[in-house]
């Protein structure tokens, strides 16, 4: 049984003080659960705070990015063994922004990839079409080589410590969801595409406006176990609510 990962990215939001705020009000809101992992990843300024101010609480932390080097002239980057000493237990790689805007490529991501796992970080390995790549129905193969390109030479224990999120970048902050049904298409076209050994355990994640009002009927689905959540995640009372489907 794939335990629920419900993960908050919060993007370029938040001063290292709010960030503090808004985990020091997410806490008790969901102090009780324990059958499913709660993560927030704030921005890199943020992290080392909230790492303290989630010590003794069931929420974990994240990073946005990483960078494939340990250390050198690679201005504004930052790199795993940063992270781990920040408090980093899981990282986010290859998200649609970091694509759209960075120049992120499916070879970038496998190095970013590789790199978090060396440093015992677990990566969330984004992948996801367009609206354009949608409707000229494409998104399959898109999605297809993102994976295969993004987990390139991942052995089968390497792979126990991937999640996978699907993020349509079609729906990602513009109100627009991808229905249950159009999100599970892809969730078990996606598990399909994973080494046998594992794909019953790796876990795909839902990134398209996941909100509390439709938290429970994309959770009702059997490949989608849990969400990467933007908008929603910035309010505690509406990521409790997703956290507690």
């Amino acid at each position: 049984m794939r335990k629920p990962l419900l993960a908050g990215n919060w993007k370029m939001n938040k001063t290292i003080d709010e960030s503090v705020a808004l985990v020091k009000e997410l806490a008790p809101l969901i102090k009780d659960v324990a059958d499913r992992e709660v993560l927030v990843c704030p921005t890199f300024p943020a992290l080392k705070s909230v790492a303290d101010a989630a010590a003794n609480t069931n929420i974990m932390l994240g990073a946005q990015n990483i960078f494939w080097e340990e250390k050198g002239a690679f201005t504004a980057e930052v790199s795993g063994p940063m992270l781990v000493a920040a408090g980093c237990k899981y990282v986010i790689i290859g998200h649609s922004e970091r694509r759209q805007y960075f120049g992120e490529t499916d070879e970038t991501v496998n190095k970013r990839v590789k790199a978090a796992l060396k440093f015992n970080l677990l990566p969330i390995v984004c992948v996801g079409e367009t609206l354009e790549q949608r409707e000229a129905n494409e998104m399959m193969k898109v999605v297809e080589t993102q994976v295969k390109e993004g987990t390139k030479d991942l052995s089968a224990d390497e792979w126990k410590k991937i999640t996978i999120a699907y993020e349509p970048v079609w729906a990602i902050g513009t109100g627009k969801t991808a229905s249950p049904e159009q999100a599970e298409e892809v969730h078990a076209f996606i598990r399909g595409l994973l080494p046998a050994e594992v794909k019953d355990s790796v876990r795909i994640l839902y990134g398209g406006s996941m909100k509390p009002d439709n938290v429970a009927d994309l959770m009702a689905k059997e490949n989608i176990d849990g969400g990467l959540i933007g908008g929603a995640a910035l309010k505690a009372a509406d990521f409790a609510a997703i956290v507690k489907y």
